[in-house]
This record gives structure tokens, C-alpha cells and sequence, in this order.
């Protein structure tokens, strides 16, 4: 088994990114503790490449990143790449995007995530884009989830992504899309 550097601390996203790659013989592991990189790309696919590519060199390892986040169309796909930093917590972030958004009827959003594998000379082997339209309703509904997750509604699901199960999220989620591209992508990777 060929070791992958999580570009990440979070635990939680490790595991996330252990169930979508479970069969794809790559033994994750979370970067070290002190290896911080910044955002600096202008898009969530320079960020991913970013953010592999520094703990690929790092690390001498493999590395696998992915950067995510909320693009509103009436807000001109704004939070987009400063989505985590839209506010101080994720109750903070919804309200500030729902006070923005305020009464407008354009509510037309997607969540767009962009996956990236470097090889350990830090060169981008491998990237992927995964979409998942919806709209932004007026309040949060739903338990489940982070982030935006209670105001993204998918009217294919009739749920929020706090509403559905992981299962579903999984399956029409942008990470699910951009994982599901990379795993198609993983067998013809240059090692």
C-alpha cells in the first residue's frame, strides 16, 4: 500500500476521505501538526494543488488536498474561496449569508469542490472538479452536517445536505462528485 498525506488536520475529513478512497489501495494518514499551509489560490483548484503539491515536498510523500466551499449566484459566487472565513462559527457564516442575501428570489447556489494528488516531488499527478447545484433557503432545516449544510437545499433530493443521510450526501455531493472523478482517474495515475 502506497502511503497518501491528507493535506489536513481534521480527523473528520480524514475519515471522509478514508471512505471515499476505501478500496483504492492508498493507506492514508494526517499530515503532521505542524505543517500549515496557507490558501493563497484565487480559485479551489490552486488551492488544492497548493496544498498537496507543500505537503507532498514536505513530507517526501505522497499528498492529497482539497479545497471546498459555497459559490452564491447573487452574490457573484461569493463566499466562494473565503467561504470558511465568511464568518467566526458556522451559525455566524449562515447568518451572514442569509442577512446578505436578504429578500432576494435569486436564490441559485452550488457547493464546488477541486481535489488534487501530488506526487512526492511535489508535481500535480492528478485533479479533480465535483459540482452540486441548489438553492439557499430563507432558514436552516436539518441536524446533520457542517458549514452551510442547513440552507443548501437540493431540489433533486427535496432535502438540505443537513437533512440527508451520509449516505445520500455521499452520492450528490460536490466532494462526492470530485472524489468520485479522482477514483475513476486513480488507475492510470504515473507512479
Amino acid at each position: 500500500m502506497t502511503l497518501l498525506v491528507v493535506a489536513t488536520g481534521n480527523p473528520g475529513k480524514l475519515r471522509e476521505m478514508q471512505a471515499y478512497l476505501a478500496d483504492s489501495g492508498w493507506e492514508l494518514t494526517l499530515k503532521p501538526p505542524e505543517l500549515d499551509v496557507e490558501e493563497t489560490g484565487e480559485t479551489f483548484a490552486e488551492n488544492a494543488c497548493l496544498k498537496a503539491s507543500q505537503v507532498a515536498i514536505a513530507t517526501n510523500n505522497w499528498a492529497i488536498a482539497d479545497d471546498s466551499g459555497l459559490e452564491v449566484d447573487a452574490l457573484n459566487g461569493a463566499p466562494g474561496v473565503y467561504s470558511a472565513r465568511y464568518g467566526n462559527s458556522d451559525a455566524d457564516r449562515i447568518a451572514r449569508l442569509l442577512r446578505t442575501l436578504g429578500n432576494n428570489n435569486q436564490r441559485g447556489a452550488q457547493f464546488v469542490c477541486a481535489a488534487a494528488i501530488a506526487r512526492p516531488d511535489g508535481t500535480i499527478a492528478l485533479q479533480a472538479l465535483g459540482v452540486c447545484r441548489g438553492e439557499i433557503l430563507n432558514a436552516p432545516r436539518g441536524n446533520g452536517g457542517f458549514g452551510y449544510d442547513p440552507v443548501f437545499y437540493v431540489p433533486e433530493q427535496n432535502l438540505t445536505f443537513a437533512e440527508m443521510t451520509s449516505e445520500v450526501k455521499r452520492s450528490v455531493s460536490h466532494r462526492g462528485k470530485a472524489f468520485a472523478n479522482l477514483l475513476q482517474q486513480l488507475p492510470h495515475i504515473e507512479m
